[in-house]
């Protein structure tokens, strides 16, 4: 596997564990597209980073207390563009202080920049992260 791509991916969970929204944002394309079990929206960086404090502080008060990298399988689409299958472990605790594994799956189109840097240009969830998370949280 490319370790540029696994470095990305080791950034991202970094990134994600300290709160780090400002490098969340250097991984991200200004206007990216999101896809889930709801459907396909374009969404603008500035906009993602201004709710992503919010939507981690939620899902912290439900119990998700660490999201780990489980797995990076890339595939090069062409010399600009890679799509990119990941595995995340996300730990949770119950209310009843049980804590628990969910294992939860995205699939990201990475681009290749004129200066190599990669950035998401599609992020697809393949569960209704907000569903797991409050199901799990019971």
């Amino acid at each position: 596997m490319d370790t540029q791509i696994k470095d990305f991916f080791d950034r991202f969970e970094q990134a994600n564990a300290s709160s780090d929204f400002a490098t969340i944002g250097e991984l991200y394309a200004d206007t990216f597209l999101f896809g889930g079990p709801k459907g396909v929206q374009p969404v603008k960086k500035a906009d993602f980073l201004q709710i992503l404090p919010r939507m981690k502080a939620h899902y912290a008060s439900q119990g998700l207390s660490s999201t780990k990298l489980h797995s990076v399988d890339p595939q090069s689409l062409d010399a600009k563009f890679l799509l990119v299958k990941v595995a995340w472990k996300m730990s949770l605790q119950s209310p009843s202080g049980a804590s628990q594994q969910i294992d939860t799956r995205a699939t990201y189109i990475l681009e290749r920049k004129p200066d190599d840097a990669l950035q998401i240009v599609f992020q697809i969830d393949h569960q209704d992260l907000a569903a797991v998370v409050q199901q799990h949280s019971q």
